[in-house]
């Protein structure tokens, strides 16, 4: 869905928290965030070196279609388990 498409739909803040957990999903979740990007206010990542694991934070202003979709593309990758909150914000 383009800006476009989504100009006049209401969107919400919402953080989506990413373990990726095998390494092989990394190039696949950073093409999904490319694809998702005119929604990306933030991101951030820290790989856990210590514990094999990489930890994303990203940070979205998109309309809820948009964000469950990114959400549920990212938590169906193999090794990859990603939650989302969303802020209620009039």
């Amino acid at each position: 869905m383009t800006s476009e498409e989504n100009s006049g739909m209401e969107t919400r803040v919402s953080v989506i928290s990413i373990i990726i957990k095998d390494e092989k999903a990394a190039a696949v979740i950073n093409e999904l965030l490319h694809e998702y990007r005119q929604y990306i206010i933030g991101r951030m990542g820290i790989p856990y070196r210590e514990k094999g694991i990489s930890i994303i934070s990203v940070v979205i202003d998109a309309p809820g279609n948009v964000t469950s979709a990114l959400s549920g593309k990212l938590g169906m990758q193999p090794g990859v388990s990603a939650k989302t909150l969303t802020a209620k914000i009039k």
